[in-house]
């Protein structure tokens, strides 16, 4: 049986799932906060996680021709109200993802492998192998990633990776390199649900605010010789009870025990 998927709240987003939303989804759930008054109170915490995902601006005039240009460009604007009471008329627009430098591992989730293909196309062309480190880790996160460079007579090669990899459902962007062709092959990665009991975000805070409260500075000199100085004496009294002896040492003792044992008989 298939599990609902649970209507967002301002109460429940986070800067991770506040990309599955569109900008009706936020005035919906900001004029849903309207009548909880906890919820007005904590509006500013709410509108920083927003603007992770969205561009938000005040319409300091509220004029018509104001409101056209906004909507030109794309936003949708609505008035609310603000956690003093006051109503104000604001414009969204969900950021769009179009360079790899938009990629982050709050988002990576929230796209398709199409998508981020289409991403990676508009990076120069220059393939997977041109992408920093740190935006390889990010989209390995959601994605499984294969890549071949092959020349464009063998790619499609009939039950060749090529050919394994769309029938195993990934998607593929072909990147020309003079006769030759890099393949880059993506397939999203299953959805782990994690789940976070509230005590698990009391037990962090918890350890946040006694970090918090360590001293800054906390080497000891002192410590630190002491320590140098029982290290030292391990290996001293290691070394004493260690005996190395090569091939050749080894061929002289066990004659040497054999003559022994001929004597003792």
């Amino acid at each position: 049986m298939k599990k609902e998927k649970k209507t967002l709240t301002l109460k429940t987003i986070t800067k991770s799932n506040v990309w599955e939303l569109q900008e009706n989804d936020i005035f919906r759930m900001w004029e849903a906060a309207e009548r909880d008054a906890d919820l007005r109170d904590n509006l500013p915490h709410y509108r920083d996680i927003i603007k992770s995902a969205f561009d938000m601006e005040d319409l300091l005039v509220d004029k018509a021709e104001i409101v056209k240009k906004y909507k030109q460009r794309g936003f949708k604007v609505s008035q609310v109200k603000l956690s003093d009471g006051s109503k104000k008329k604001i414009a969204i627009k969900k950021r769009a993802i179009l360079r790899v430098t938009d990629l982050t591992y709050e988002n990576i989730r929230h796209i398709s492998a199409r998508k981020l293909l289409e991403v990676i196309d508009r990076n120069f062309g220059g393939g997977w192998d041109s992408l920093s480190q740190s935006i390889r880790d990010i989209i390995e996160t959601g994605f499984d990633i294969s890549t071949t460079t092959l020349p464009k007579e063998r790619l499609r090669k009939k039950g060749g990776m090529y050919d394994k990899k769309v029938s195993d459902g990934f998607e593929v962007l072909e990147i020309g390199k003079g006769s030759w062709i890099e393949a880059i092959f993506a397939k999203e990665k299953p959805k782990m649900e994690k789940l976070k009991s509230k005590y698990d975000e009391e037990e962090n805070l918890a350890k946040n605010d006694e970090d918090e409260k360590l001293p800054n500075d906390n080497y000891n000199q002192d410590d630190e010789e002491e320590s140098e100085a029982i290290y030292d004496e391990e290996q001293l009294m290691e070394e004493s009870y260690h005996t190395t002896f090569d091939e050749e040492d080894a061929d002289d003792l066990s004659l040497a025990e054999d003559v022994a044992d001929e004597y003792d008989s």
